[in-house]
């Protein structure tokens, strides 16, 4: 879920802090990729078409973060989740049966589920293939962002807005956006986020507690907008629901926003020397055949001329978008049309943040 309306929030309120990028100005970056969140863009033994496929031609540029124990105030979310996903899969048996093709892509969609199996087949492809991986301990976000505040990546690639609750200098969206879409890149600059919002970091993780995140229920009647006067006006959580009128307003129960605070403020993370070296390595190209070919029946040519590309990419401070591997290579055009934000469109400060573009080399020493 991450946090609710904080994308729309930020381009109202800190558009400064949002600036849209060309996928290609990240050539040579090192991002760590939020793999829980992009696990489709990458898992090649779960049903999905050749050319939306992982491998990277980013040489050592990339590393993939894996989520670990979730926190136990997201349990409640989980089972939310859970719940959606089994609705949705007697939807999907409902709309076979009826022969209702819309409504089995839809709910084909909604039904699909990640498993554990999922999740080491794709830690096993990526290790063969000589890609970073790190298993965080806990939440992969937060992980993410911990490279990040250690210098160790420039950014961070997910969809999820809570990354910015967790401290992370720099995050983007759709870096992993098939080239079909035509998105650029939208990155957040979190030290932007708190000067333009006029917030601390305690104050801007209270911001997003009261938006609404996985940790806890939100209080209704309560949006991003009023949750962020009312941090400005009070300062907390705690002084702010002092002064809401219980009439107005109901804080459930329980509401367990101190111990939310604590997980964004001090998560669950590997650190220092405890991360393991975000560096690629040559692929082993008998073990991708053998994992591929002989035992997930992929078409042998094809992962050969994936195994060429990669070896023709090391060395090189360039990337690729993910799925380029398993299909025709894809031109991105410098005069590609323009993409809105999508929560952020209708957002009066919407533009203004996209309006401010650069190439990200200006900004200081790659990492």
């Amino acid at each position: 879920m991450g946090i609710q309306g904080l994308t729309k929030l930020l381009a109202d309120a800190a558009p400064g802090s949002m600036k849209e990028n060309k996928f290609e100005n990240y050539f040579g970056r090192k991002i760590a990729v939020d793999a829980s969140m992009h696990i489709y863009s990458f898992l090649v033994v779960v049903g999905r078409q050749g050319d939306q496929l992982l491998t990277s031609e980013a040489g050592d540029v990339t590393s993939f973060v894996f989520e670990g124990k979730p926190p136990e105030l997201k349990r409640a979310e989980l089972a939310k989740r859970s719940t959606k996903k089994e609705e949705a899969t007697t939807e999907l048996e409902a709309a076979k049966e009826a022969g209702n093709q819309e409504d089995v892509e839809k709910y084909s969609k909604r039904a699909v589920k990640v498993t554990r199996q999922h999740n080491e087949e794709c830690k096993q492809l990526l290790r063969l293939m000589g890609v970073p991986v790190v298993e965080a301990p806990g939440e992969a976000e937060a992980q993410c962002a911990q490279l990040c505040k250690e210098d160790l990546v420039y950014g961070i690639s997910t969809e999820d807005m809570d990354s910015l609750t967790f401290g992370t200098p720099r995050l983007i969206r759709h870096l992993m956006a098939p080239a079909s879409q035509k998105l650029d890149a939208m990155e957040f600059d979190h030290a932007k986020v708190l000067e333009e919002l006029g917030l601390s970091e305690q104050e801007f993780i209270d911001v997003c507690i009261l938006c609404g995140c996985d940790y806890t229920p939100k209080i209704s009647g309560i949006g991003p907008t009023r949750a962020l006067a009312l941090i400005k006006k009070h300062g907390s959580i705690e002084k702010a629901l002092e002064s809401l009128d219980p009439s107005k307003y109901t804080i459930p129960e329980p509401f367990p926003y101190q111990e939310a605070r604590q997980l964004f403020k001090q998560p669950d993370v590997l650190r220092g020397e405890a991360i393991p070296a975000l560096k690629w390595s040559a692929p082993d190209k008998d073990g991708v055949i053998q994992f591929l070919v002989h035992e997930k029946s992929f078409n042998e040519e094809r992962v050969r001329k994936a195994l060429d590309r990669i070896a023709a990419a090391k060395g090189k401070a360039s990337q690729g978008r993910l799925e380029s591997f398993f299909g025709p290579a894809k031109i991105v055009s410098s005069t590609s049309g323009k993409r809105k934000e999508p929560e952020a469109a209708k957002g009066k400060g919407g533009k203004a943040g996209a309006a401010k573009k650069g190439k990200l080399g200006a900004m200081g020493k790659k990492k």
